[in-house]
């Protein structure tokens, strides 16, 4: 379980705020964080990492004390046992992908066998002799995860991971994770700005405001998204067949009001959400 309350002063664009927010995470929990700009949810991340220092609060992980205003107590990042992915991926451009992985993993029970299986697990064994120069925007944050998770953490902090990919590359990101949290049950904190994103990974989300917390609960599926698709074909009844884009997904939708779509004509689609399944974790 993990348990804090933490304070900081903020400096934003429109003046000085005070980030407090207090919560308590069940053990393998993934909750989600989202709000908007200057709302304080990279500082409290790095709050939790010990990469800056609190003005007052406690911080309790699984019954260990990180941080205690109390008892002028403050463990150092490097000495809590968590992984952080930064939205630049913050990967060694000078070591390859195996070399990012055994920095993480020193001093960790069997490293070459944990960077094997993390290696194997992210789908990167063929990628392990490259330095992140060379490759994508995915794999590099897949490398970036697999670094996280090289510290055997119990805590994972993700700041808005997916936020620079590509629809196909973010959603492939999305099942890694959710397959990561089934694999290590670990507690995690996801910032997110993403409604589809939190419905389909997230136990529960926390809206920021003013360095505030203004709602906890369960993630609310987005009333709606917009697509971009093509069109396939032209069918009876004013209906055309549109594949989205970045996915195999075939719809049927009225003809737009006015128009004469032909096959491979571009189609901007308003779609309602009914439901969203969330992936298994």
């Amino acid at each position: 379980m993990i348990d804090f309350h933490l304070t900081k002063a903020l400096h934003t664009a429109a003046g000085p705020r005070k980030l407090d927010v207090r919560l308590t995470l069940a053990p393998g929990e993934l909750l989600a964080i989202s709000g908007p700009s200057g709302a304080g949810k990279t500082t409290l991340l790095r709050l939790l990492a010990g990469l800056s220092r609190p003005d007052s609060g406690f911080l309790q992980v699984d019954g260990q004390e990180w941080y205690s205003h109390e008892r002028k107590h403050w463990l150092p990042p490097q000495r809590r046992p968590l992984g952080f992915v930064f939205q630049d991926y913050a990967l060694f451009p000078n070591m390859t992908v195996r070399e990012n992985l055994a920095f993480a993993a020193a001093g960790q029970p069997n490293p070459r066998q944990l960077e094997a299986g993390l290696l194997s697990l992210l789908e990167l064994t063929e990628l392990a002799e490259r330095r992140p120069v060379a490759l994508s925007g995915g794999q590099q944050q897949r490398v970036a995860l697999a670094r996280a998770l090289a510290r055997r953490p119990r805590l994972l902090l993700l700041d808005e991971p997916l936020a620079a990919l590509d629809g196909p590359s973010r959603q492939r990101l999305q099942q890694a994770l959710a397959d990561i949290h089934r694999e290590f049950n670990l507690t995690t904190l996801l910032i997110s700005h993403d409604p589809a994103e939190i419905a389909r990974l997230a136990h529960r989300v926390v809206e920021l405001d003013l360095g505030r917390v203004r709602r906890v609960g369960a993630p609310e599926p987005p009333a709606g998204a917009l697509v971009q698709g093509r069109v396939e074909a032209v069918l009876p009844g004013g209906l055309l067949r549109v594949r989205l884009a970045g996915s195999t997904a075939l719809v049927e939708v009225p003809a737009p009001v006015g128009s004469t779509p032909v096959p491979g004509d571009e189609l901007a689609l308003m779609l309602a959400v009914v439901s969203v399944p969330q992936l298994a974790c």
